[in-house]
């Protein structure tokens, strides 16, 4: 066997008569070449909300750009249709239902009667914890919400899960004052204003990024945009009647666009931008969604497992290793899956002893199309604490994905439905009485795993 490398195109390894490929070069895990990694997750994004997808009703050119010089995939799911088991179970690459974050963590009442833990464990894996001991400095700004705030006041710090340095918001442990002027999320008494706090944010980001521009970081970038209140000014700030109103968004995501841009270019004049991997996506679906136009037309949104709820705008780029302006529409990619692939692009082990919910999936972001091996599951909505939809809005409270079928149904009563998603992704027609066998098979399958949730009474 003979190794030897090629800069700039791929490590060969070569056997008799056999030429293996790997696409990562050798010198990018020398020292502190180590590629860099951001990862940007907006809040209460949909698919309809970039330009890049949609048809465009709003424009995001400086998203655009990134997506441009990435790989979009249109088939990337988030781990939950709502805030915090969203955010566990890219933080651990497990299903939220394993984890016993179930909906938003909220009051020590609200978390009991949603049959959910108070925070994440830090006994789960931590993505930043695996950098932390690969020799990159951490660090995470912007909004936590997994564990703190409300009348919890023993969540563990964040640095408990593999951060060198965080600056977070009323919805986690010890915010920062500047945007926690009262006992709540935002207020007009904060300093940096709400139509501020992405700046804010970017800000501390490049500040980061500029204290290690000579070391290996990664970093959670995790806005509250484009989450309600939609307050762009002084004026609107004290106009709530106006907070949710399409008038009001369309004025946040240019701000939120612009901010984004800025970071990219920051990170160029920083000469960061070359060994970064930025991944892009958010955390669930849109509300309010405007008649669907935040969805691009697909069912529901935020807290549903219709597609609206869970299928999420994502890039990833990488200069010169992730092909530039390549569209996969064939690859089914969810949040659970950004840990294990990461760690394979750094070569870490991720950690020993659990059961994952997520696989390696890196070969996607590297141009090749991928068919997964694990199926795609959900949880929202088991009991009436939960976020209640108008009936058309409202999902089973179970899903499951496996290739093109989607199957959702409760595990309280006999509601089934069954989608092609290949052919109706806007789930219109529910097929489940032509697939009997099938049904029964991912029912199954679903059933079993619900049968696994943590805290299970």
């Amino acid at each position: 066997m003979r190794c030897y490398f090629v800069p700039d195109k791929a490590l060969y390894v070569s056997f008799t008569g056999v030429t293996l490929f790997v696409f990562l070069n050798a010198d990018v895990f020398a020292g502190n070449n180590k590629p860099n990694v951001v990862i940007i997750y907006t809040d209460d994004m949909g698919v309809g909300d970039v330009s890049f997808l949609n048809d465009g009703w709003v424009q995001t050119p400086n998203i655009d750009k990134l997506a441009a010089q990435g790989t979009v995939i249109t088939n990337y799911y988030t781990a939950a249709a709502v805030s915090s088991p969203s955010r566990a179970g890219l933080t651990t690459g497990i299903f939220p239902l394993n984890l016993g974050i179930n909906t938003f963590l909220h009051t020590v009442e609200h978390n009991i009667n949603c049959e959910q833990e108070d925070f994440l464990d830090p006994k789960f894996p931590s993505m930043a914890r695996v950098f932390q001991s690969q020799g990159y400095a951490t660090a995470h700004i912007g909004k936590w919400h997994m564990g703190g705030g409300r009348d919890v006041d023993n969540a563990p710090q964040i640095t408990e899960y593999g951060f060198d340095e965080y600056l977070t918001t009323y919805e986690g442990p010890d915010p920062d004052p500047k945007i926690t002027a009262t006992d709540w999320i935002w207020s007009p008494q904060d300093e940096v204003k709400r139509w501020e706090r992405t700046s804010y944010f970017v800000d501390k980001a490049l500040e980061f990024m500029k204290e290690h521009r000579d070391d290996p970081f990664f970093l959670n970038l995790w806005p509250d945009d484009m989450h309600t209140p939609y307050v762009y000014d002084e004026v609107s700030q004290n106009d709530n009647k106006t907070w949710r109103t399409e008038a009001n968004y369309r004025k946040v995501l240019a701000e939120y666009d612009i901010q984004i841009g800025r970071l990219i270019s920051g990170m160029q004049l920083l000469g960061l931008d070359k060994n970064t991997i930025v991944i892009f996506t958010s955390d669930n679906g849109p509300m309010p969604y405007y008649s669907e136009k935040r969805t691009n037309g697909l069912r529901s949104m935020k807290c549903s497992l219709y597609e609206g709820g869970i299928r999420m705008p994502f890039i990833i780029s990488w200069p010169g290793r992730i092909p530039a302006g390549r569209v996969d529409n064939e690859s089914v990619i969810c949040a659970v899956d950004i840990f294990p692939s990461l760690c394979a692009i750094i070569g870490a082990d991720m950690p020993g002893g659990f059961d994952y919910s997520g696989e390696d999936m890196s070969r996607v972001f590297f141009g090749k199309t991928v068919c997964r091996t694990k199926d795609l599951m959900w949880e929202f909505g088991r009991n009436e604490y939960f976020y209640q939809h108008l009936p058309e809005n409202k999902s089973p409270h179970l899903g499951i994905r496996r290739g093109d079928m989607k199957l959702m149904l409760n595990s309280f009563d006999d509601k089934i439905e069954l989608y092609d998603l290949r052919k109706d992704p806007e789930e219109k027609c529910n097929i489940a009485s032509d697939y009997p066998e099938l049904v029964e098979e991912l029912s199954s399958a679903v059933l079993k795993w619900w049968d696994t949730r943590l805290g299970r009474k």
